[in-house]
């Protein structure tokens, strides 16, 4: 899907170097606190040393790669020392996992990344800590101190109850029976210790200060105090993000701090005031999925006004909308779709012409599939047609991605129709204009079956966008209240037509296509 941008009476490509399609980088707009940013699990990306594990140096050689796809900002996945291969029980807060590099490494990879324009915001697990931790480990052995680290059962806690997922919760034997909701190898910390927390602000304080990261990905970031040993968790959660961001505001006036809270829009909106900056939007990345599956609108812009609306009033208006298709612990969005690449085509163009920054998973710009179990949903990235390209990464067999040239870096750069340059493309498009970038999102009177359309308007401008989400190509006509809207700023294909019969506006569009309209 080649792009199609009008600007100033003339078509994209009859300016200079446009045979691809793509939007020069000197028309990129970056614009405070918004971005585009891209989740990299390290283990699986690029390969620096050939011993088939990602590491923080193969990143920093990938850089070029990510700052050419329009990328301002990275999500690290957990890059500290831990037993388990995705990093999420954490042994030393303050290090980097030995099969990544060292904290030397991470410097230069956030420096090169900020020589780029490219911020770059960490994992932050503080919700349990691995049981190899040496605070459990201490604690274990008896220590007062550390065991008050840790949640334990009493006499009074029903430790057969399960948790939120039907899980078990508690571990271990007789007296030494911890909580860890997540799993035995994560116990949970008691956040009701003021000396917990101010572990966990030194740590961000650490992070920010010697390492120079932009942020936190926050995970599971509604489950920091126990039920077992708070009388109100949830609200003793939206306080202590408020401490956690005012000290971190003390270090970096404009911290990051993107929150894992995997519920409803009415519980994530109270961690947005004055705590977290931005929480991810589950509710949008199931319609977006919904939507391309049926091929017909699911309710994206009735829903997203209403949570954003919501949040809005919640935060003051300070928040910003951490938007995405699928993350590292869902399936991939190819699988989802069945391999159908234009569907896939479609999802993206919806995210980066809604509101919100957009997150792009790691290959998931390429087309990469992967069901559950999470290992078959983070296989390594697949860099060049050959399988024994320096680069690429072999911590595992690759069972989902096979077909190297097919789902290769390589190979689809080659091809201007290809997934990674219709992300190119869309990423290039939002960037290129400052409604896209931050306009707010309105319903349009008009509608059609198989589209969904929607305004964005910024001050006194507004921008008409329509996606043609089915497989069949649609004919209609503009509400006479909206045929202000008649002018060409961009078209995914080339036969998208637009006629004009006094006041009335008639457009065709082809299937799987994208157009946008101005006054």
């Amino acid at each position: 899907m080649a792009l199609f941008l009008i600007v100033s009476g003339c078509s994209l490509q009859e300016k200079a170097k446009q045979q691809t399609g793509k939007i020069p980088k000197s028309d990129l707009l970056s614009i405070e606190p918004n971005g585009v940013y891209y989740e990299i699990f390290v283990r699986s990306f690029a390969d620096s040393n050939s011993d088939g594990i990602g590491d923080l140096k193969g990143a920093t050689e990938k850089l070029d790669y990510l700052a050419d796809l329009g990328i301002e900002g990275i999500w690290l996945m957990p890059v500290h020392p831990s037993p388990s291969y995705h990093g999420y029980d954490v042994t030393d807060y303050k290090e980097i996992n030995p099969d990544y590099g060292s904290l030397e490494d991470m410097k230069d990879f956030v420096e090169k990344a900020h020589s780029k324009g490219i911020k770059v915001i960490i994992d932050l697990v503080v919700n349990h800590t691995s049981k190899e931790h040496p605070w459990f480990q201490k604690a274990l052995k008896g220590d007062p101190a550390f065991r008050d680290y840790y949640v334990w059962a009493d006499g009074n806690t029903n430790t057969m109850a399960l948790g939120e997922w039907n899980q078990q919760v508690w571990h271990g034997l007789g007296e030494d029976k911890y909580e860890g909701i997540f799993w035995e190898g994560m116990p949970d910390l008691n956040f009701e210790n003021p000396k917990v927390r101010k572990e966990m602000i030194q740590i961000g304080e650490f992070w920010l200060k010697d390492i120079g990261v932009d942020g936190f990905r926050l995970d599971a970031a509604k489950h920091i105090f126990s039920p077992t040993s708070s009388d109100d968790p949830e609200s003793n959660n939206h306080q202590w993000w408020k401490e956690f961001r005012t000290e971190m505001e003390k270090v970096q006036s404009d911290v990051i701090l993107v929150g894992e809270v995997w519920d409803t829009a009415t519980v994530v909106a109270p961690y947005l005031n004055e705590g977290l900056t931005s929480a991810f939007n589950f509710d949008l990345s199931e319609k977006i999925l919904a939507t391309v599956k049926s091929e017909s609108d699911s309710g994206i812009v009735t829903t997203l006004s209403r949570i954003r609306e919501f949040f809005n009033k919640e935060s003051n208006g300070k928040f910003v909308d951490s938007t995405f298709i699928t993350n590292h612990d869902m399936p991939r969005v190819m699988t989802e779709l069945n391999g159908n690449q234009d569907q896939a085509k479609m999802a993206a163009s919806l995210l980066f012409t809604l509101p919100g920054n957009p997150f792009i998973y790691y290959g998931e710009e390429t087309g990469m599939e992967g069901p559950k179990p999470d290992e078959e949903i983070r296989e390594p990235f697949i860099w060049g047609m050959d399988k024994d390209t320096p680069e690429q990464t072999k911590w595992q067999r690759i069972k989902h991605n096979q077909n190297f040239e097919e789902k290769s870096v390589e190979s689809q750069l080659k091809d201007e129709n290809s997934l990674l340059n219709h992300y190119r493309n869309m990423i290039y498009l939002r960037r290129s204009n400052e409604i896209l970038i931050s306009g707010e999102i309105e319903s349009t009177l008009t509608k059609q079956q198989g589209m969904v359309t929607f305004k964005r308007t910024l001050k006194d401008k507004s921008l008409m966008v329509i996606h043609n989400v089915s497989s069949k190509p649609i004919s209609f006509s503009l509400n006479e209240k909206e045929s202000d809207f008649k002018n060409i700023i961009f078209t995914s294909k080339k036969d998208v037509e637009v006629k004009e019969d006094g006041d009335k506006v008639s457009i065709d569009m082809p299937s799987y296509s994208t157009l946008i309209l101005n006054k």
